[in-house]
Formats: structure tokens, sequence, C-alpha cells
């Protein structure tokens, strides 16, 4: 059985180290990007007379359906390996993770394929955010009739 350092100096062999600096720059610039651009479709939607609310609803469709445009056309994964993390802007990152699976199984079709997994990476997300939130709900609401938050 080989010892500690001798695993270590074999894990160093095969591994490279990344640049750090570089990817974080890529995240920073490419999230911004993002963040920059839902900001433009903002206020352009507030120029055409929309409502605040109506407005960052409109956003988040937006970029929801850009997200899929840009997945389904195969530069999402591109721009992923490039910036890295500064894709997981959640909306963005949220609809590459639905649209990716779809993708991948539309060859066993729309049931068996697209139908059943199109959830497989986002299931997860939704099925525990929907759990926190209810679990949240309740200690809120048990924190209210006690008197602590009003």
């Amino acid at each position: 059985m080989p010892n500690k350092q001798a695993t270590a100096k074999l894990a160093r062999q095969y591994t490279t180290s990344s640049p750090v600096y570089k990817n974080c720059f890529r995240a920073f610039w490419v999230g911004g990007a993002i963040c920059a651009l839902g900001e433009t479709f903002y206020h352009i939607f507030r120029r055409v007379g929309m409502g605040g609310r109506s407005a960052g609803t409109m956003v988040t469709v937006s970029l929801i359906f850009l997200s899929a445009l840009v997945t389904g056309l195969g530069l999402f994964d591109k721009i992923g390996k490039y910036a890295g993390a500064g894709t997981l802007v959640p909306v963005v990152g949220f609809a590459n993770a639905v649209v990716s699976p779809a993708i991948d199984c539309k060859s066993e079709g729309l049931i068996l394929g697209v139908g059943s997994k199109i959830f497989s990476v986002a299931g997860p997300v939704l099925l525990y955010s929907t759990l926190c939130g209810g679990i949240w709900g309740v200690v809120y609401y048990l924190l209210y009739l006690g008197g602590i938050v009003s």
C-alpha cells in the first residue's frame, strides 16, 4: 500500500494547476456582461411603458429564452469552458441545466428522452428549493405567532 507522500507526488505529476486569476477575471467579466444585458433589457422594457415588476419578469423570460437558444446552438458550452462559473448567473445557468439534458436525450424520443430527462439536473434544485422555502415559511410563521417577527 503506497504512503501518502508517494500518492501526493503521483497526483501532482498527473494534474495541472489552473490559472486562478485568469479564470476569476473571465468569470467576473462574463457574469457581469450577462447581468449588464439583463439590466439593459430592463431599461428597454421600462422605456416602452412597462411597470417595474412587469419589466423584471420580461427580463427573466428574455434571459431564459436567450440561454435556451444559445444552449440549443451549442454555444453555451463554449462560453462555459471559457468563463467557468461566470455562466452560473442563476437564470441563465438554470435554463442551461434544463435545456442541455433535453438536447442530449432528444434521439430517444419526446416521451422517454426529452420528457423523462429534461429535469435530471434541475429537478433536485427545484425539489430542494421548494422544500427549503416551505420549511422557512413554517419557521417564519411560527416566529410570527410567537411575536418575534412582525
